[in-house]
């Protein structure tokens, strides 16, 4: 078959909408389920005992805003580069966009450069080699795949996102057969209505349990790419926030259950206790299962990031020469190529730990941003597309106010 060449002047060529529900879903969950979970049971089981699950719904619930905020955006303005568009749209400030634009792209490359760097101590335990001899492989091997056609990087992500999974639910199987009592002591989750000490040990686990569900929003970055992006993209949203939180809060509670909370909390590697004290495998098991967790990481934001770029070029924000397509593929081959070599760099020259933190603060702000862009959209009453997802004007206002308290309670030495 001869692939015929592409007149971008008279037929641009556009990114092809291929994504189901299923790819969105399993895109989300790998973006979305990562290294927070392995950390925060050791810190929400030291701080709320057998109530810590309970911290886990909470921050679901507190996301919840503004995922529905996202869902009602994405479906107004179903384009890459989301959150620039959607404050262009409010605010009608290209460098405003452009800033928010640059923002998501950074935060993005800073959490891609981190699970790189990660990855080689994983890696390291079956391929004894330089530490910058594994990043680079590995940036450069899941960068690939990131160019691929988008149906396919986001079906090899998927697989990836079943074994991540996969591995935690091992763990959830195993806590299963400990007998009845993971069902017989669910009441002990549920602190007294007159205990204000527990009910404040779950209110400020939720604050820290909220980083844990940071991910989902890059959900609205492939909207471009989704069939049926007006339904397709609010029932992702908010079914990888539900399965998330499902995960998140049965882990936690087999945790508890399985090793007691302070025994917990004192452990570095709180979640490969668990694994090894239920199953009794080798913790090199639990190894390759964060092998896998790290390497979908770094597809998925190859993937974000690529688009996003693409998206601020398509919006004319950034030279058109980053909204280049492969004729095959059709994926942004310039923007994904440049974000992968963006993120090598970083990987290898840049102390990441303080950059860490400070990519979950960036992302709170971008909440923030993105509720009051929806605020006043809606009350300069800006009427909807036929079929996109709405929601009450209390909503956003509910994002904004959790997203500002998070910030907050993130300065706050708890």
């Amino acid at each position: 078959m001869t692939v015929q060449p592409v007149d971008a002047a008279a037929n641009p060529p556009h990114l092809l909408r291929s994504l189901t529900l299923t790819h969105a879903v399993l895109y989300g969950l790998g973006v979305t389920i990562g290294a927070g979970i392995y950390v925060l049971v050791g810190v929400a089981a030291g701080r709320s005992g057998m109530h810590a699950p309970l911290a886990f719904f909470g921050a679901a619930l507190v996301m919840s805003f503004t995922a529905a905020t996202f869902a009602e955006l994405g479906t107004r303005m179903s384009v890459s580069a989301s959150e620039a568009a959607y404050v262009e749209s409010a605010f009608h400030r290209n460098w405003f966009s452009l800033a928010v634009g640059l923002l998501v792209v950074s935060a993005a490359m800073v959490s891609a450069a981190t699970i790189s760097a990660g990855s080689a101590g994983y890696i390291a335990v079956f391929v004894p080699v330089p530490a910058a001899w594994i990043i680079a492989g590995v940036v450069l091997a899941m960068g690939a795949v990131g160019c691929l056609a988008t149906v396919h990087s986001v079906s090899f992500a998927g697989i990836m996102t079943v074994v991540e999974v996969g591995g935690l639910l091992v763990i959830v199987m195993a806590g299963m057969t400990r007998g009845p009592e993971v069902i017989s002591r669910l009441p002990e989750m549920w602190p007294a209505a007159h205990d204000t000490a527990a009910w404040a040990g779950v209110a400020g686990t939720s604050l820290i349990a909220v980083f844990a569900f940071i991910g989902f929003e890059h959900l609205v970055n492939v909207a471009e790419e989704m069939k049926q992006p007006s339904r397709t993209l609010p029932r992702a949203l908010f079914l990888t926030l539900g399965l998330t939180a499902l995960i998140y809060g049965l882990i936690v509670w087999i945790a508890v259950i399985a090793v007691p909370p302070a025994e917990l909390a004192r452990s570095p590697a709180p979640l490969a206790l668990v694994f090894e004290r239920l199953t009794g495998f080798p913790l090199v098991t639990m190894s390759a299962v964060a092998i896998v967790a790290t390497l979908n990481g770094i597809i998925v934001h190859v993937i974000m990031i690529g688009r996003v770029l693409y998206g601020l070029a398509d919006q004319g924000h950034l030279p058109r020469f980053l909204k280049r397509l492969h004729p095959v593929t059709r994926t942004p081959i310039v923007a994904t190529a440049i974000g992968v070599f963006a993120i090598l760099i970083l990987a290898l020259t840049v102390p990441l730990v303080g950059l860490a933190d400070l990519t979950s603060r960036l992302t709170l702000v971008i909440f923030a941003i993105v509720n009051v862009a929806l605020i006043r959209i809606k009350l300069r009453n800006d009427p909807a597309p036929a079929g996109a997802f709405t929601c009450a004007l209390w909503v956003p206002f509910a994002g904004l106010l959790s997203s500002i308290a998070l910030l907050i309670a993130d300065r706050v030495p708890w």
